[in-house]
């Protein structure tokens, strides 16, 4: 798998069905994840709110890029998924090439 192009805009959301509430995700970015009360990992928008709708998906800060594609890489859940803003293909998680 190669490394996304710094240019491209990534987009990242969590599939809650998957999660499994170890917190990765929460150590590697707490400006992009955090726990719900049902103590899944959510999605935050630039405001610092929690999008609880399913599949919500936020836009990765450029200073967090390499925070959040490791956090999809080591989530014991598989449920993180960095795609392209561009193309929607994934570059991180567990549908990346």
């Amino acid at each position: 798998m190669s490394a996304p192009a710094g240019s491209d805009e990534l987009q990242v959301w969590v599939d809650q069905d998957l999660c499994t509430g170890d917190g990765l995700c929460v150590q590697y970015a707490p400006e992009v994840f955090e726990f719900d009360v049902d103590g899944l990992a959510y999605v935050k928008d630039d405001a610092g709110e929690l999008l609880l709708s399913p599949g919500a998906r936020v836009s990765v800060p450029a200073s967090l890029r390499l925070e959040v594609i490791d956090s999809a890489k080591e989530c014991p859940g598989d449920c993180i998924h960095v795609v392209r803003s561009s193309d929607n293909v994934e570059v991180a998680g567990p549908e990346a090439a």
